[in-house]
């Protein structure tokens, strides 16, 4: 098939590659428009655009899906299909209707289950045993369009946001390419959602990620692991901001007093509503990542330090 591709991160890099290196014909790539990073804060084209470059695809970058000229582009390139994984723009109705077999995207969970934003997030927050995720057809709702394929994959104890989702893209790759196979050899038909079991996956903000350290220690190293990489997880030592990397919660330990620090030679606890967690790496403002019995040896606690 004629292919035109829609991502931007780096999430949407196996997938791009598996079509790619398929049978079928990547005609061109939208992405968003090239964004300010670095030190520097100088204009850089997103992940999918700079693979697409490096591979000789045309590459199309509007400001809005709307855009007349784009518009335009994409009715003379003909795609019979759009596969999509994480482009981060809305698609109007008059985009939708261009592909022959319209657009087909790649969600990162078991809808309908944690429709939106942020679904890996969402599902280690929440404490899911099981993730997956979906190829379905875009329609105008939020991730509510009929379902071609699925699959599942265990959420680890220890898995922050990033760790699965780097798992969920390369399996993801898999299906979407076994979805595009399906479609053009006719064998695939999408099957309408189920109307239970739906929930939403809302952005987490860098608010959300600020540890409440009187909630139970479970909640807290769920709130962690899901604010990793982003938008990453904090707490203030002394009014001022420090990072948290994963926790480990330590039930057989004494509790301290919720936000508490226990130093010890090998580990540092901090008592929460529960019993305490060890913090793993911490990043003081202003300065790089350590473990965090390295960050304690630096500070002389007082009886009245805790973490707020």
């Amino acid at each position: 098939m004629r292919l035109v591709f829609a991502g931007t991160p780096e999430t949407a890099l196996p997938s791009l590659t598996a079509l790619l290196e398929s049978t079928h014909e990547v005609a061109a790539v939208v992405t968003r428009p090239d964004g300010r990073a670095g030190r520097g804060r100088r204009l850089s084209p997103s992940p999918v655009a700079a693979l697409a470059a490096e591979a000789g695809v045309e590459v199309l970058k509007p400001e809005k899906a709307r855009d007349p000229a784009f518009l335009d582009r994409l009715r003379e390139i003909a795609p019979d299909c759009c596969p999509v994984v994480a482009y981060g723009a809305l698609l109007p109705r008059e985009a939708l209707e261009i592909p022959r077999y319209g657009w087909v995207n790649l969600h990162f969970s078991l809808l309908p289950a944690w429709r939106g934003a942020a679904p890996v997030q969402r599902a280690i927050l929440h404490g899911d045993d099981v993730t997956g995720a979906a190829t379905f057809q875009i329609e105008e709702g939020l991730d509510t369009g009929p379902v071609y394929g699925v699959l599942t994959e265990p959420i680890r104890p220890t898995d922050t946001s990033g760790g699965l989702l780097e798992r969920l893209a390369v399996a993801g790759a898999n299906l979407l390419l076994d979805t595009m196979n399906g479609i053009e050899a006719g064998v695939l038909e999408p099957r309408p959602q189920p109307t239970e079991g739906v929930s939403h996956a809302a952005k987490l903000t860098p608010e959300d990620g600020r540890v409440d350290w009187k909630s139970p220690a479970l909640h807290i190293d769920r709130l962690v692991r899901a604010c990793t990489p982003a938008p990453g997880a904090w707490t203030t030592f002394r009014e001022t901001r420090v990072k948290l990397g994963p926790v480990r919660p330590v039930p057989d330990a004494a509790a301290p007093a919720p936000g508490e620090i226990r130093a010890g030679k090998n580990e540092v606890l901090v008592g929460t509503g529960t019993h305490p967690v060890a913090l793993g790496e911490v990043q003081p403002q202003g300065k790089r990542r350590m473990p965090a019995t390295d960050w304690i040896r630096g500070v002389t606690l007082t009886g009245k330090d805790a973490l707020h």
